[in-house]
């Protein structure tokens, strides 16, 4: 699967297609914001799937603690380069596997730099996913008071990736593919996520309520864009 052009086959289109249309949107707003440049820390790296949707970074630092495709081994809340050193800090898909959130998020703030942001996300609903471990689920809520509780921000928004029919088809979609692959009918069974995946984006386009958080709402992912 391709993280920066998942297909609609993908089980986690709901989140891996909302998240790297996000992050386009984020980098080509940055490389107006600085046009000579910027520095990026991807925290938590991993394979560092995003990293060519910032062509204009001066520098792009991967951390991570167990990838070896990171430039310094180093876990999230303990990140070893100075205060205020990078003017964009990603932060994707970490910080349900993290031991410590807090810890994290003001490991985050510690090393953005004044009028830089914090780009993160993380998952509202999944399946457990242990990468080694997979200890935490947010709503919006929690994750606004997570991040206002451990760092001083001059703005924090935090926006669902994608409509809850998107979860649900997600969801639905995981159980699917799992009997379909269990039945050796894999070809048949990405069809069938395409089919539900496409069906739950088109509802999620026809009904504006289904985007926007509140009681009865369940979402795949969020995104948060904390401005130091």
């Amino acid at each position: 699967m391709s993280h920066l052009a998942p297909g609609l086959a993908a089980v986690t289109y709901a989140v891996r297609a909302p998240l790297a249309r996000w992050l386009r949107a984020e980098a080509e707003a940055l490389a107006a914001t600085y046009p000579d440049g910027y520095r990026v820390l991807d925290a938590g790296c991993g394979k560092r799937p995003y990293e060519a949707l910032f062509p204009h970074a001066r520098e792009y630092l991967g951390v991570d603690a167990e990838s070896p495709a990171a430039d310094v081994q180093a876990s999230v809340d303990a990140i070893p380069v100075p205060d205020a050193s990078f003017d964009v800090v990603l932060c994707t898909q970490v910080l349900e596997h993290t031991h410590d959130p807090a810890a994290a998020v003001r490991e985050l703030r510690r090393v953005v730099a004044p009028g830089g942001r914090v780009l993160a996300s993380t998952h509202g609903v999944q399946v457990y996913h242990p990468a080694p471990i997979d200890l935490w689920r947010w709503t919006h809520a929690g994750l606004e008071r997570l991040f206002a509780a451990n760092g001083q921000w001059s703005s924090l928004t935090v926006r669902p990736g994608a409509g809850v029919s998107a979860c649900l088809g997600m969801l639905l979609a995981t159980y699917v593919d799992l009997a379909f692959r269990r039945a050796r009918l894999r070809t048949a069974g990405r069809g069938a996520v395409a089919a539900i995946n496409a069906a739950a984006a088109a509802v999620d386009r026809r009904v504006a309520a289904l985007n926007e958080p509140g009681p009865g709402t369940v979402f795949a992912n969020f995104h948060v864009v904390a401005v130091a």
